[in-house]
């Protein structure tokens, strides 16, 4: 039987990477460590809490007690937790800088002192930097231009010098911008969302024209699933589905499933050092068998859904909103 460590799995991609392992694998077993922040939220998985292969631990990836007292119940640890909107980022970078890259560091340590058979480090796009034209590979060099990308690509270095110097098991996935059920409401689609269904405008930064390729969070579960079992330890892996989009496209598809005018588009001010666009070749990951399962719109329609059906989740996130939104 697999034994996994799951970090920040109360969180939005975690949560989500949880439930389809429970009802793919049902042997494995899984541990949960999350520090429930704002965005780590045990609703995420009421509907699994119980499952007897389940175990949820309120705990931070930065206490070290706390994360070597785990490594000795597992063989795989996966690291979800994480600082991620870059918006906060931009206020605070602490956080940032704790979390995602010492966090990073504790968890490394804890793995070079166990036998664990795979550290798989959950990346983003974002540490490549923007392009106007063509793609990057996973040998692209890093141009992270804001301070949550700064820690994200920080953290992938030390990831790749504990393998290089330790021969510690790691791989590291970057995905591409992920939606779908449980996001919190401060990414631009959940937010968007639920602003209309509250019948409030939604703010659009600068002219709307950056650009980002969607994913579907569904398929990127399924990616990093291929990934613990049949990746290449050392490696860099991109997740990408191809679904290029404006936030102003975006934001036009949005109000049509909700039924509302342009006019509740909002221009505000765009925010400092705004990438333009993210574009990565996922073509190393699909040579290994996978594919996105999803097509966008119907995913984003379904996301809809999800959102105007549960509203008891998501209204309580909204009341503590903070300025940028």
């Amino acid at each position: 039987m697999k034994k996994i460590l799951v970090t920040g799995g109360c969180g939005f991609i975690g949560s989500n990477f949880i439930r389809y392992l429970i009802h793919t694998y049902p042997e494995y077993k899984i541990i949960n460590l999350d520090k429930l922040t704002y965005a780590g939220n045990p609703e995420n998985l009421r509907d699994i809490e119980k499952d007897a292969h389940y175990k949820f631990v309120q705990g931070d990836i930065c206490n070290q007690r706390i994360v070597k007292r785990l490594l000795k119940e597992v063989e795989v640890v996966i690291n979800f937790a994480s600082e991620t909107h870059v918006d906060r980022s931009l206020h605070n970078a602490n956080n940032f800088l704790r979390t995602n890259f010492y966090g990073t560091y504790v968890l490394l340590e804890g793995v070079r002192e166990r036998k664990i058979k795979l550290y798989l480090q959950i990346s983003t796009d974002e540490v490549y930097g923007s392009r106007e034209k063509g793609f990057f590979s996973e040998s692209s060099p890093l141009n992270p231009t804001n301070p949550y990308s700064v820690s994200k690509a920080s953290a992938d270095l030390l990831v790749l010098s504990y393998y290089r110097t330790y021969k510690i098991p790691v791989i590291i996935a970057r995905s591409s911008n992920n939606f779908g059920p449980y996001q919190y409401p401060e990414k631009i689609i959940p937010l968007f969302i639920t602003q209309l269904l509250e019948n409030r405008k939604v703010p659009l930064y600068g002219e709307g024209k950056n650009i980002r390729d969607w994913l579907y969070v569904l398929d990127n579960v399924s990616a990093l699933t291929l990934l613990m079992h049949k990746g290449k330890q050392g490696e860099i892996y991109n997740i990408s589905a191809g679904n290029f989009l404006s936030n102003l496209q975006l934001t036009r598809i949005l109000l049509r499933l909700l039924g509302k005018k342009e006019d509740f588009i909002k221009y505000v001010p765009d925010r400092p050092g705004h990438d333009f666009r993210y574009a990565i070749d996922s073509n190393k990951i699909r040579n290994l068998g996978w594919r996105p399962k999803y097509d966008f719109l119907s995913a984003l329609k379904e996301t809809v859904e999800w959102y105007k059906a549960n509203r008891s989740w998501w209204e309580p996130l909204k009341l503590e909103r903070m300025e940028v939104w």
